[in-house]
């Protein structure tokens, strides 16, 4: 009798049980495969929510994960349909695959509303894959659980240990400044990425991925087993047998992704060193069911947490290594051992997150430090206010060179990301090591997409004096592989006309992590002077999904959403269309 009950209760019965014309249309067209007519009599359907591409290294592995799943939800007596969405290639995407994680999200959204499906497994893994599945799948609420594509092997070159992203930048100009020949540089590309899978360092990718276990939307050790190793296949199949469960219990994604879900997440970010780019994220997925997520939680939250995870950008080792050590399950019982995590938040195989961390064991503690002696003290993400950032901006201290955290500096303005890389090399530039570099009109809007520029690349006359960093402040954002002391997300974006965009070459700049804050020394009579004469860019295009995305994304202090798909929608049955 209950097993009646929770037959009829499955949405997908609302197509295939239907005994009358559209269920013949319904069950007819899916028969063509060979469904035999019980794969329609109450099983729970499941879709297979894939990111695969060619045109996304990171992801182009999913087909065998896909299958991985596949097997679980039959092993499990569901009924497993496979649907593609968009697949978002940090890599390969122009202007910025960041342009594109709200339309993703609208497609996972709309893909899982439209079809027949009573819970979907969600195959993410290059940077806005994850939060896209997320946003979508938070706003449909049907049962979903997260299944990363995992990071790749080691970097080797020449002996020596390389990590994606972030050599990829050190390289570059050591390159630019005469250091290593073209045939060294194209030998390193050779050498770092040799596996499937994302980048290897502690990136917006392995911080997203780190994020799905920590928020309790995956299973537990989902952040770090590398994607070729066969441990990954089992997580998949796993995850194939645990969504035809959370079916049958109707554990949505807003039972699981609570406030204390969030707050466990905003700690496990900063003790991980992960990525800035986390931050809009989560914002993001937070207000799509109706969590007020601010910059202000990550400060209360984030601020005075320990890095505890010697991984590149911040540190040395990646992410096989972090795996070999014990993965992020360590750093989570770390935290909720001292107090640092909500013990009892709900996850996806239906045991709190101390149930599934409590046991955890480091096989590696220079790998994961302890919080008793952390690899970086104080160090997790730091927000930043002042006259110069009124909504907030964020910095990586992790990243950061410890001697710039307080600063004074002249600016040196570029314009936009075309100003830049026009005169960035200029030997009659007018700057100097002590200098604060700034980059306007690459925000939500004004790139469009906010894309990762915010790392300038240093003028190469001072990389050639052995310059390695600098202050650089922008609304922009950088990729979670990249390193220095760079300031991001200064909200409101210099293109929708805050004050970034009022900065002149030669204004003095204090940036004061310790006291969060970011000072512009120009008065308020000349800023007002300089706002009466600003003129606001013009729109990068005038047609299509940018038009859209410049006229309704939010700044990024509320996660660059839209504003139309902001707060909780649910999953009505569609109308039946006969």
């Amino acid at each position: 009798m209950a097993e009646e009950q929770a037959k009829k209760k499955l949405r997908s019965q609302e197509w295939f049980g239907r005994q009358d014309k559209m269920g013949f249309y319904y069950r007819s067209f899916l028969k063509n495969r060979g469904f035999p007519q019980d794969q329609f009599d109450g099983r729970p359907v499941i879709g297979i929510c894939n990111t695969w591409s060619e045109l996304n290294p990171c992801n182009s592995h999913f087909r065998t994960i896909a299958e991985h799943v596949r097997y679980g939800v039959l092993e499990a007596g569901g009924f497993p349909l496979e649907f593609p969405v968009s697949s978002l290639g940090e890599v390969t995407m122009r202007p910025t695959a960041m342009l594109y994680r709200n339309l993703a999200a609208m497609d996972v959204e709309e893909g899982i509303r439209a079809h027949p499906l009573d819970g979907v497994v969600l195959l993410m893994g290059c940077d806005k894959t994850t939060p896209a599945l997320l946003m979508g799948a938070a706003s449909a609420d049907l049962p979903a659980i997260g299944v990363s594509g995992g990071p790749q092997l080691r970097g080797v070159y020449r002996g020596q240990i390389i990590g994606s992203g972030t050599n990829i930048i050190s390289m570059s100009e050591q390159l630019r400044a005469g250091e290593i020949t073209l045939k060294e540089f194209h030998e390193a590309e050779a050498g770092m990425n040799r596996s499937h899978g994302s980048c290897m360092t502690m990136g917006t990718a392995s911080s997203m991925a780190s994020m799905v276990e920590a928020l309790g939307i995956g299973l537990p050790t989902n952040a770090a087993i590398p994607a070729v190793d066969a441990r990954r296949n089992e997580l998949a199949r796993l995850s194939g047998r645990r969504i035809v469960q959370m079916v049958h219990e109707d554990l949505t994604p807003t039972k699981i992704l609570t406030r204390e879900a969030f707050e466990n997440a905003i700690r496990t970010l900063a003790a991980i060193g992960g990525s800035t780019n986390a931050v809009v994220h989560l914002i993001a997925i937070a207000r799509r069911i109706g969590i007020d997520l601010t910059l202000e939680d990550f400060d209360r939250l984030g601020r005075g947490v320990h890095c505890q995870v010697n991984l590149m950008p911040s540190g040395q080792y990646l992410m096989e290594d972090f795996y070999y050590a014990g993965g992020l399950p360590v750093v989570l019982r770390d935290l909720a051992e001292a107090g640092l995590l909500h013990k009892e938040a709900l996850t996806v195989n239906g045991r709190t997150m101390w149930e599934n961390v409590r046991e955890a064991e480091c096989w590696n503690r220079e790998v994961i430090t302890s919080i008793a002696e952390p690899f970086k003290p104080d160090a997790g993400i730091a927000i930043l206010r002042g006259n110069l950032a009124p909504k907030g901006a964020v910095i990586k201290p992790s990243a950061a060179s410890p001697h710039l955290l307080k600063h004074t500096g002249r600016a040196v303005v570029f314009e936009n990301i075309e100003d830049l890389h026009h005169r960035k090399d200029d030997p009659d530039l007018d700057i100097d090591a002590d200098c604060i570099m700034v980059l306007q009109n690459c925000g939500p809007r004004g790139y469009p997409g906010m894309a990762e520029v915010g790392n300038m690349p240093l003028p190469q006359k001072l990389l050639k004096e052995g310059v390695r960093d600098m202050v650089r402040i922008s609304d922009a954002r950088m990729s979670g592989t990249a390193y220095g002391t760079v300031v991001l997300h200064v909200a409101p974006e210099a293109a929708a006309g805050g004050p970034l965009a009022l900065v002149r070459s030669g204004d003095l700049i204090t940036l004061d992590v310790k006291a969060g804050s970011l000072h512009l020394h120009v008065d308020d009579a000349e800023l007002a002077i300089r706002r009466a004469a600003w003129v606001a860019p013009e729109p990068p295009m005038d047609r299509g999904y940018t038009r859209m995305y410049v006229e309704h994304v939010l700044q990024a202090d509320e996660g660059a959403d839209f504003d139309f798909l902001v707060g909780k929608s649910g999953s009505p049955v569609p109308r039946d269309n006969h």
